[in-house]
Protein backbone atom coordinates (compact mmCIF):
# COMPACT_ATOMS: atom_id res chain seq x y z
CA UNK A 1 0.00 0.00 0.00
CA UNK A 2 1.11 3.79 -0.80
CA UNK A 3 -0.12 5.93 1.97
CA UNK A 4 -0.69 9.58 0.58
CA UNK A 5 -1.27 12.42 2.96
CA UNK A 6 -2.23 15.80 1.09
CA UNK A 7 -2.05 19.12 2.64
CA UNK A 8 -3.34 22.23 1.67
CA UNK A 9 -1.14 25.47 2.27
CA UNK A 10 -1.57 27.43 5.17
CA UNK A 11 -3.80 30.69 5.30
CA UNK A 12 -2.50 33.46 2.90
CA UNK A 13 -2.64 37.02 2.09
CA UNK A 14 -4.11 36.77 -0.72
CA UNK A 15 -6.73 34.31 1.38
CA UNK A 16 -7.52 37.04 4.41
CA UNK A 17 -8.15 39.95 1.22
CA UNK A 18 -10.26 37.10 -0.41
CA UNK A 19 -8.47 37.82 -4.03
CA UNK A 20 -8.20 34.80 -6.85
CA UNK A 21 -4.74 33.17 -6.61
CA UNK A 22 -4.71 31.25 -9.01
CA UNK A 23 -0.67 30.29 -10.26
CA UNK A 24 0.17 33.94 -8.94
CA UNK A 25 3.04 34.40 -6.56
CA UNK A 26 2.21 37.22 -4.61
CA UNK A 27 0.23 35.57 -2.05
CA UNK A 28 2.59 34.83 1.38
CA UNK A 29 1.42 33.00 3.93
CA UNK A 30 0.06 34.65 7.13
CA UNK A 31 1.27 34.64 11.04
CA UNK A 32 -1.70 31.96 11.00
CA UNK A 33 -0.80 30.13 8.29
CA UNK A 34 2.67 29.66 9.28
CA UNK A 35 1.36 28.61 13.22
CA UNK A 36 -1.30 25.94 11.54
CA UNK A 37 1.63 24.71 9.31
CA UNK A 38 3.36 23.97 12.89
CA UNK A 39 0.17 21.76 13.70
CA UNK A 40 0.23 19.97 10.64
CA UNK A 41 3.79 19.02 10.98
CA UNK A 42 3.36 18.02 15.09
CA UNK A 43 0.30 15.72 13.81
CA UNK A 44 2.40 13.59 11.53
CA UNK A 45 4.90 13.06 14.31
CA UNK A 46 6.58 9.93 14.55
CA UNK A 47 5.52 8.66 10.86
CA UNK A 48 7.96 7.30 8.40
CA UNK A 49 8.26 9.92 5.00
CA UNK A 50 10.00 8.57 2.03
CA UNK A 51 9.30 12.16 0.46
CA UNK A 52 7.76 15.41 0.73
CA UNK A 53 6.61 17.56 -2.70
CA UNK A 54 4.76 20.72 -3.15
CA UNK A 55 3.62 23.19 -5.48
CA UNK A 56 6.31 25.63 -6.53
CA UNK A 57 4.51 28.65 -5.48
CA UNK A 58 6.00 30.00 -2.18
CA UNK A 59 2.76 29.89 -0.22
CA UNK A 60 2.86 25.90 -0.49
CA UNK A 61 6.90 25.88 -0.16
CA UNK A 62 6.71 27.61 2.55
CA UNK A 63 4.37 25.41 4.43
CA UNK A 64 6.16 22.47 3.18
CA UNK A 65 9.26 23.92 4.55
CA UNK A 66 7.53 24.33 7.87
CA UNK A 67 5.77 20.93 7.76
CA UNK A 68 9.38 19.05 7.01
CA UNK A 69 10.99 20.88 10.05
CA UNK A 70 8.97 19.74 12.34
CA UNK A 71 8.83 16.40 10.57
CA UNK A 72 12.71 16.55 10.86
CA UNK A 73 12.86 17.23 14.53
CA UNK A 74 11.09 14.56 15.59
CA UNK A 75 12.22 11.77 13.12
CA UNK A 76 15.95 13.16 13.42
CA UNK A 77 16.24 12.66 9.72
CA UNK A 78 16.54 15.35 7.33
CA UNK A 79 13.62 16.02 4.90
CA UNK A 80 13.98 18.35 2.31
CA UNK A 81 10.58 19.25 0.29
CA UNK A 82 11.05 18.62 -3.28
CA UNK A 83 8.91 21.30 -5.92
CA UNK A 84 6.44 19.65 -8.90
CA UNK A 85 5.17 22.24 -11.56
CA UNK A 86 2.70 19.33 -11.30
CA UNK A 87 1.00 20.50 -8.47
CA UNK A 88 0.51 24.26 -9.12
CA UNK A 89 -2.18 25.63 -8.80
CA UNK A 90 -5.46 26.00 -11.34
CA UNK A 91 -4.61 28.30 -13.72
CA UNK A 92 -6.95 31.37 -13.84
CA UNK A 93 -5.07 33.38 -15.47
CA UNK A 94 -7.38 36.62 -16.53
CA UNK A 95 -8.79 36.21 -12.91
CA UNK A 96 -5.64 36.39 -10.94
CA UNK A 97 -4.81 39.06 -7.93
CA UNK A 98 -8.66 40.40 -8.11
CA UNK A 99 -11.26 40.56 -5.42
CA UNK A 100 -13.55 37.60 -5.96
CA UNK A 101 -16.17 40.21 -5.48
CA UNK A 102 -14.68 42.20 -9.00
CA UNK A 103 -14.70 39.30 -10.48
CA UNK A 104 -18.43 38.25 -9.53
CA UNK A 105 -19.00 41.63 -11.18
CA UNK A 106 -16.69 41.79 -13.99
CA UNK A 107 -17.00 38.28 -15.11
CA UNK A 108 -20.44 37.78 -13.92
CA UNK A 109 -22.05 34.86 -16.39
CA UNK A 110 -17.96 33.29 -16.50
CA UNK A 111 -18.32 33.22 -12.39
CA UNK A 112 -21.51 31.32 -12.78
CA UNK A 113 -20.07 28.86 -14.84
CA UNK A 114 -17.42 28.18 -12.60
CA UNK A 115 -19.69 27.54 -9.88
CA UNK A 116 -22.43 25.55 -11.60
CA UNK A 117 -20.23 24.34 -14.81
CA UNK A 118 -16.91 24.40 -13.99
CA UNK A 119 -15.52 21.73 -16.49
CA UNK A 120 -17.19 23.99 -18.76
CA UNK A 121 -15.36 27.27 -17.96
CA UNK A 122 -13.28 28.24 -21.06
CA UNK A 123 -10.42 31.25 -20.17
CA UNK A 124 -8.09 33.22 -22.71
CA UNK A 125 -4.13 33.81 -21.71
CA UNK A 126 -1.76 35.39 -23.50
CA UNK A 127 1.68 33.14 -24.25
CA UNK A 128 4.30 34.52 -26.59
CA UNK A 129 2.24 37.50 -28.38
CA UNK A 130 -0.70 34.42 -29.00
CA UNK A 131 -3.45 33.82 -27.32
CA UNK A 132 -4.98 30.75 -26.50
CA UNK A 133 -8.44 29.22 -25.32
CA UNK A 134 -8.14 26.81 -22.79
CA UNK A 135 -10.73 24.95 -19.88
CA UNK A 136 -8.58 25.60 -16.72
CA UNK A 137 -10.16 22.56 -14.82
CA UNK A 138 -9.82 20.09 -17.46
CA UNK A 139 -6.16 21.23 -17.81
CA UNK A 140 -5.94 20.50 -13.97
CA UNK A 141 -7.16 17.18 -14.10
CA UNK A 142 -5.24 16.42 -16.63
CA UNK A 143 -2.12 17.48 -15.11
CA UNK A 144 -3.44 15.36 -11.71
CA UNK A 145 -3.35 12.70 -13.64
CA UNK A 146 -0.40 13.05 -14.95
CA UNK A 147 1.40 13.33 -11.24
CA UNK A 148 -0.09 10.53 -9.81
CA UNK A 149 1.49 8.13 -13.04
CA UNK A 150 4.64 9.84 -12.24
CA UNK A 151 4.62 9.37 -8.15
CA UNK A 152 2.67 6.47 -7.93
CA UNK A 153 5.48 3.99 -9.45
CA UNK A 154 8.45 5.76 -7.86
CA UNK A 155 6.59 4.81 -4.30
CA UNK A 156 5.27 1.75 -3.95
CA UNK A 157 4.74 0.48 -0.72
CA UNK A 158 5.95 4.29 0.78
CA UNK A 159 4.06 6.81 2.64
CA UNK A 160 4.70 10.75 0.79
CA UNK A 161 3.24 14.21 1.85
CA UNK A 162 1.92 16.69 -0.51
CA UNK A 163 1.65 20.28 -0.03
CA UNK A 164 -0.84 21.78 -2.78
CA UNK A 165 -3.37 23.72 -3.08
CA UNK A 166 -7.46 24.03 -2.84
CA UNK A 167 -7.75 23.62 -6.95
CA UNK A 168 -4.85 20.94 -7.35
CA UNK A 169 -5.61 19.09 -4.34
CA UNK A 170 -9.64 18.37 -5.23
CA UNK A 171 -8.10 17.60 -9.05
CA UNK A 172 -5.99 14.63 -7.27
CA UNK A 173 -8.19 13.62 -4.94
CA UNK A 174 -10.99 13.35 -7.76
CA UNK A 175 -9.20 11.47 -10.23
CA UNK A 176 -7.63 9.09 -7.63
CA UNK A 177 -11.43 8.10 -6.99
CA UNK A 178 -12.51 8.52 -10.55
CA UNK A 179 -14.68 11.25 -10.18
CA UNK A 180 -15.83 13.40 -12.83
CA UNK A 181 -14.14 17.26 -13.39
CA UNK A 182 -18.14 18.77 -13.27
CA UNK A 183 -18.23 17.46 -9.45
CA UNK A 184 -15.12 20.10 -8.51
CA UNK A 185 -16.77 21.33 -5.70
CA UNK A 186 -18.33 18.89 -4.58
CA UNK A 187 -15.04 17.98 -2.42
CA UNK A 188 -13.42 20.75 0.33
CA UNK A 189 -9.63 21.56 0.99
CA UNK A 190 -9.36 24.34 4.01
CA UNK A 191 -6.30 25.77 4.72
CA UNK A 192 -3.80 22.86 6.35
CA UNK A 193 -6.61 20.51 6.22
CA UNK A 194 -5.07 16.68 6.16
CA UNK A 195 -6.68 14.52 3.40
CA UNK A 196 -5.65 10.66 3.61
CA UNK A 197 -5.43 8.43 0.31
CA UNK A 198 -3.97 4.73 0.37
CA UNK A 199 -3.12 3.03 -3.18
CA UNK A 200 -2.57 -0.53 -4.01
CA UNK A 201 -0.98 -0.03 -6.97
CA UNK A 202 -1.22 2.73 -9.87
CA UNK A 203 -3.58 4.91 -10.64
CA UNK A 204 -7.20 3.17 -11.46
CA UNK A 205 -5.84 -0.07 -9.08
CA UNK A 206 -7.75 0.54 -6.36
CA UNK A 207 -7.56 3.15 -3.73
CA UNK A 208 -9.21 4.04 -0.54
CA UNK A 209 -9.60 7.61 0.97
CA UNK A 210 -8.82 7.00 4.04
CA UNK A 211 -10.28 10.41 4.81
CA UNK A 212 -10.88 14.08 3.91
CA UNK A 213 -10.50 17.50 4.85
CA UNK A 214 -9.58 16.72 8.86
CA UNK A 215 -9.22 20.32 10.38
CA UNK A 216 -9.48 18.97 14.50
CA UNK A 217 -5.26 19.17 14.71
CA UNK A 218 -6.26 22.94 14.17
CA UNK A 219 -8.95 22.54 17.18
CA UNK A 220 -11.13 23.35 14.37
CA UNK A 221 -14.13 20.58 15.13
CA UNK A 222 -15.23 20.68 11.07
CA UNK A 223 -14.44 23.13 8.39
CA UNK A 224 -16.57 26.59 8.87
CA UNK A 225 -19.73 27.33 6.79
CA UNK A 226 -19.43 29.47 4.21
CA UNK A 227 -20.87 32.88 4.59
CA UNK A 228 -24.43 33.05 4.15
CA UNK A 229 -24.55 29.43 4.30
CA UNK A 230 -28.39 28.49 4.02
CA UNK A 231 -28.76 25.02 3.70
CA UNK A 232 -28.59 21.69 5.48
CA UNK A 233 -25.76 19.91 7.41
CA UNK A 234 -25.95 16.57 7.64
CA UNK A 235 -23.19 15.23 9.77
CA UNK A 236 -22.92 11.24 8.89
CA UNK A 237 -21.89 8.84 11.61
CA UNK A 238 -20.93 5.31 11.37
CA UNK A 239 -21.60 3.41 14.45
CA UNK A 240 -19.13 2.30 17.56
CA UNK A 241 -17.62 -0.91 17.37
CA UNK A 242 -19.51 -4.32 18.22
CA UNK A 243 -17.90 -7.77 19.51
CA UNK A 244 -18.52 -8.70 15.84
CA UNK A 245 -16.71 -5.88 14.34
CA UNK A 246 -14.12 -6.70 16.32
CA UNK A 247 -13.91 -10.49 15.49
CA UNK A 248 -14.06 -10.25 11.59
CA UNK A 249 -17.32 -11.62 11.44
CA UNK A 250 -19.80 -10.34 8.93
CA UNK A 251 -23.16 -9.12 10.41
CA UNK A 252 -25.47 -7.53 8.06
CA UNK A 253 -28.91 -7.33 9.54
CA UNK A 254 -28.10 -9.54 12.59
CA UNK A 255 -28.61 -7.40 15.34
CA UNK A 256 -25.31 -7.31 17.11
CA UNK A 257 -25.24 -4.83 19.50
CA UNK A 258 -22.08 -2.29 20.75
CA UNK A 259 -19.84 -3.67 22.50
CA UNK A 260 -17.49 -1.22 25.51
CA UNK A 261 -15.31 -0.11 23.45
CA UNK A 262 -18.22 1.00 21.09
CA UNK A 263 -19.64 2.37 24.08
CA UNK A 264 -16.83 4.44 24.58
CA UNK A 265 -16.49 5.46 20.96
CA UNK A 266 -20.07 6.84 20.93
CA UNK A 267 -18.69 8.62 24.00
CA UNK A 268 -16.14 10.45 22.59
CA UNK A 269 -18.02 11.22 19.58
CA UNK A 270 -21.16 12.83 21.88
CA UNK A 271 -18.24 14.44 23.54
CA UNK A 272 -16.93 16.03 20.16
CA UNK A 273 -20.19 16.67 18.59
CA UNK A 274 -20.79 18.54 22.32
CA UNK A 275 -20.60 21.94 21.18
CA UNK A 276 -22.27 21.78 17.59
CA UNK A 277 -26.04 22.73 17.41
CA UNK A 278 -27.98 20.14 16.46
CA UNK A 279 -31.47 19.99 15.04
CA UNK A 280 -32.61 16.99 14.33
CA UNK A 281 -31.30 13.27 13.95
CA UNK A 282 -32.10 10.43 12.08
CA UNK A 283 -30.89 6.61 12.63
CA UNK A 284 -31.49 3.39 11.24
CA UNK A 285 -33.51 1.26 13.90
CA UNK A 286 -31.06 -1.62 14.84
CA UNK A 287 -29.31 -1.47 17.79
CA UNK A 288 -25.69 -0.72 17.09
CA UNK A 289 -26.42 2.74 15.31
CA UNK A 290 -29.43 3.35 17.32
CA UNK A 291 -27.56 3.09 20.64
CA UNK A 292 -24.61 5.12 19.16
CA UNK A 293 -26.66 8.14 17.94
CA UNK A 294 -28.99 7.65 22.01
CA UNK A 295 -25.16 8.23 23.49
CA UNK A 296 -24.37 11.16 21.45
CA UNK A 297 -28.05 12.67 22.13
CA UNK A 298 -26.90 12.81 25.79
CA UNK A 299 -25.30 15.91 25.55
CA UNK A 300 -28.41 17.15 22.91
CA UNK A 301 -31.56 16.19 25.24
CA UNK A 302 -33.74 18.24 23.49
CA UNK A 303 -33.29 16.06 20.36
CA UNK A 304 -35.68 13.49 19.42
CA UNK A 305 -34.35 10.89 17.69
CA UNK A 306 -36.43 9.21 14.43
CA UNK A 307 -35.47 5.84 13.16
CA UNK A 308 -35.67 5.02 9.59
CA UNK A 309 -35.58 1.58 7.74
CA UNK A 310 -33.97 2.80 4.72
CA UNK A 311 -30.72 3.18 6.32
CA UNK A 312 -30.62 -0.81 7.89
CA UNK A 313 -27.02 -2.45 6.98
CA UNK A 314 -26.89 -4.69 3.77
CA UNK A 315 -28.43 -8.35 4.15
CA UNK A 316 -25.86 -10.32 4.02
CA UNK A 317 -27.96 -13.44 3.88
CA UNK A 318 -26.57 -16.80 3.96
CA UNK A 319 -22.77 -14.73 5.05
CA UNK A 320 -24.11 -13.20 8.28
CA UNK A 321 -22.82 -14.43 11.77
CA UNK A 322 -19.80 -16.07 9.24
CA UNK A 323 -16.31 -15.28 9.39
CA UNK A 324 -14.45 -14.83 5.91
CA UNK A 325 -12.62 -18.44 6.27
CA UNK A 326 -16.09 -19.96 6.20
CA UNK A 327 -17.50 -18.21 3.73
CA UNK A 328 -14.97 -19.11 1.55
CA UNK A 329 -15.22 -22.25 2.10
CA UNK A 330 -19.63 -22.23 1.18
CA UNK A 331 -19.22 -19.90 -1.63
CA UNK A 332 -16.06 -19.95 -3.34
CA UNK A 333 -14.66 -17.23 -4.81
CA UNK A 334 -17.35 -15.05 -4.02
CA UNK A 335 -15.47 -12.92 -1.09
CA UNK A 336 -12.65 -11.89 -4.00
CA UNK A 337 -15.87 -10.71 -5.97
CA UNK A 338 -17.35 -8.84 -3.43
CA UNK A 339 -13.73 -6.99 -2.77
CA UNK A 340 -12.99 -6.48 -6.44
CA UNK A 341 -16.58 -6.10 -8.29
CA UNK A 342 -19.14 -5.10 -5.50
CA UNK A 343 -22.09 -3.81 -7.45
CA UNK A 344 -21.94 -7.56 -9.32
CA UNK A 345 -22.50 -9.45 -6.10
CA UNK A 346 -26.05 -10.90 -5.05
CA UNK A 347 -25.86 -11.68 -1.73
CA UNK A 348 -27.32 -15.55 -1.09
CA UNK A 349 -30.69 -14.93 0.80
CA UNK A 350 -29.93 -11.43 1.21
CA UNK A 351 -29.35 -7.98 -1.04
CA UNK A 352 -27.16 -6.24 -3.92
CA UNK A 353 -25.52 -2.96 -3.66
CA UNK A 354 -28.49 -1.50 -6.47
CA UNK A 355 -31.19 -2.50 -3.26
CA UNK A 356 -28.96 -0.93 -0.51
CA UNK A 357 -28.27 2.09 -2.72
CA UNK A 358 -32.15 2.28 -3.89
CA UNK A 359 -33.77 2.20 -0.08
CA UNK A 360 -30.47 4.61 1.80
CA UNK A 361 -30.10 7.35 -0.99
CA UNK A 362 -33.98 7.66 -1.35
CA UNK A 363 -34.10 7.77 2.98
CA UNK A 364 -30.99 10.09 2.80
CA UNK A 365 -32.60 12.87 0.09
CA UNK A 366 -36.19 12.79 2.57
CA UNK A 367 -33.82 13.42 5.19
CA UNK A 368 -32.72 16.45 3.21
CA UNK A 369 -35.87 17.10 1.71
CA UNK A 370 -37.69 17.35 5.41
CA UNK A 371 -34.89 19.64 6.55
CA UNK A 372 -34.98 21.84 3.98
CA UNK A 373 -38.64 22.13 4.59
CA UNK A 374 -38.67 22.68 8.20
CA UNK A 375 -35.55 25.34 8.02
CA UNK A 376 -33.51 22.99 9.96
CA UNK A 377 -29.61 23.45 9.56
CA UNK A 378 -27.61 20.91 10.97
CA UNK A 379 -28.74 17.18 11.67
CA UNK A 380 -27.00 14.11 12.90
CA UNK A 381 -27.74 10.37 10.60
CA UNK A 382 -26.53 7.34 12.34
CA UNK A 383 -26.04 3.89 10.23
CA UNK A 384 -23.65 1.60 9.10
CA UNK A 385 -20.67 0.85 6.73
CA UNK A 386 -22.30 -0.28 3.96
CA UNK A 387 -25.00 1.91 3.92
CA UNK A 388 -22.41 5.33 4.41
CA UNK A 389 -20.00 4.20 1.67
CA UNK A 390 -23.25 3.81 -0.56
CA UNK A 391 -24.33 7.38 0.24
CA UNK A 392 -20.92 9.00 -0.11
CA UNK A 393 -21.15 7.39 -3.53
CA UNK A 394 -24.19 8.86 -4.16
CA UNK A 395 -23.24 12.36 -2.67
CA UNK A 396 -19.84 12.40 -5.13
CA UNK A 397 -21.82 11.15 -8.03
CA UNK A 398 -20.42 8.09 -8.55
CA UNK A 399 -21.46 4.45 -9.25
CA UNK A 400 -22.18 1.32 -6.68
CA UNK A 401 -18.83 0.01 -8.19
CA UNK A 402 -16.78 2.91 -6.12
CA UNK A 403 -18.39 1.16 -3.04
CA UNK A 404 -14.56 0.01 -2.06
CA UNK A 405 -13.05 3.79 -2.14
CA UNK A 406 -14.04 4.86 1.29
CA UNK A 407 -13.13 4.31 4.87
CA UNK A 408 -15.61 4.37 7.58
CA UNK A 409 -14.34 3.88 10.91
CA UNK A 410 -16.51 2.86 13.85
CA UNK A 411 -17.87 6.14 15.53
CA UNK A 412 -16.24 8.06 12.28
CA UNK A 413 -18.00 10.96 11.29
CA UNK A 414 -18.51 13.05 7.84
CA UNK A 415 -19.92 16.09 7.64
CA UNK A 416 -22.10 16.57 4.47
CA UNK A 417 -23.54 20.19 3.17
CA UNK A 418 -26.23 20.96 0.89
CA UNK A 419 -25.41 24.84 0.08
CA UNK A 420 -28.15 24.94 -2.87
CA UNK A 421 -31.04 23.08 -1.62
CA UNK A 422 -31.42 19.43 -2.67
CA UNK A 423 -31.47 20.49 -6.24
CA UNK A 424 -28.10 21.38 -5.58
CA UNK A 425 -24.29 19.84 -5.85
CA UNK A 426 -23.94 18.75 -2.27
CA UNK A 427 -20.11 19.07 -0.91
CA UNK A 428 -18.38 16.99 0.67
CA UNK A 429 -16.47 19.25 3.72
CA UNK A 430 -15.06 16.39 5.63
CA UNK A 431 -15.31 12.57 5.89
CA UNK A 432 -14.20 9.64 8.41
CA UNK A 433 -13.09 12.25 11.44
CA UNK A 434 -11.73 10.00 13.70
CA UNK A 435 -9.45 12.24 15.52
CA UNK A 436 -11.96 12.44 18.70
CA UNK A 437 -10.83 8.62 19.28
CA UNK A 438 -7.35 9.42 20.13
CA UNK A 439 -5.65 8.08 17.02
CA UNK A 440 -4.66 11.31 15.47
CA UNK A 441 -4.77 11.66 11.90
CA UNK A 442 -5.22 7.91 11.14
CA UNK A 443 -8.33 5.35 11.34
CA UNK A 444 -7.22 2.76 13.94
CA UNK A 445 -10.90 1.72 14.41
CA UNK A 446 -11.69 -2.20 14.24
CA UNK A 447 -13.20 -1.13 11.53
CA UNK A 448 -14.08 -4.97 10.88
CA UNK A 449 -16.63 -6.89 8.78
CA UNK A 450 -19.55 -5.00 7.47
Amino acid sequence: MTRVIIVRHGQSTYNVEKRIQGRSDASRLTEKGCNDAVRVGKSLDGIKCNQLYCSPLQRAKETAKIIAHELSNSSGLSIVPQSSNKLLEVDLKQWEGMLTSEVKEKFAEDYGTWHSRPDTLKMRAIDDSETREYFPILSLYEQAREFWQEILTRHQGETIIIVGHNGINRALISTALGMSPSRYHSIQQSNCAISILNFAGGLGEGVQLESLNQTQHMGEIFPSLRPGHQGVRLLLVRHGETEWNRQGKFQGLIDVPLNDNGRVQAQKASQFLKEVALNFAVSSPMLRPKETAEIILQSHNNVKLELQDGLKEISHGLWEGKFEKEIEQEFPGELERWRTVPASVQMPEGENLQQVWERSTATWQAIVQSAIEKQLQTGLVVAHDATNKTLLCHILGLSPENFWNFRQGNGAVSVIDYPFGLNGLPVLQAMNITAHLGSGIFDKTAAGAL
